[in-house]
């Protein structure tokens, strides 16, 4: 088993959830997106995210609106609605009892037998 594989996983497992995050003070569009999870050491490719937009966008939980912009084509901005802060809160409780469970679990010492 490769560890590169593993960590992927963990990744693509909390995306959405760090999407939603990335949205819930303001609208961004993609680049911005990426930025932010490229900073926070989340390395995501185009290819990857927009499926995923369109996704959260079918569900219900983004909208997006056209902007113009000075520097090139019009962005496409994308922002949490009403049902996707929702979700988001939902998935904040999530994230906290799964952390706290993760936590648990790997700094406990093993039982003995």
């Amino acid at each position: 088993m490769k560890i590169e594989n593993t960590k992927a996983q963990m990744r693509k497992g909390v995306l959405e959830y760090c999407i939603l995050s990335i949205l819930k003070d303001e609208d961004a569009y993609v680049a911005e997106i990426l930025e932010t999870l490229k900073d926070a050491k989340m390395l995501v490719v185009e290819g990857t995210i927009y499926p995923l937009l369109t996704r959260l966008k079918n569900a219900g939980l983004l909208s997006y609106r056209w902007e113009e912009s000075t520097s090139g084509p019009p962005r496409k901005y994308y922002g949490l609605t009403e049902t996707g802060q929702l979700f988001l809160n939902e998935l904040n409780t999530t994230w906290s009892e799964l952390q706290n469970a993760v936590n648990l679990v790997t700094s406990t010492k093993t039982p003995k037998k």
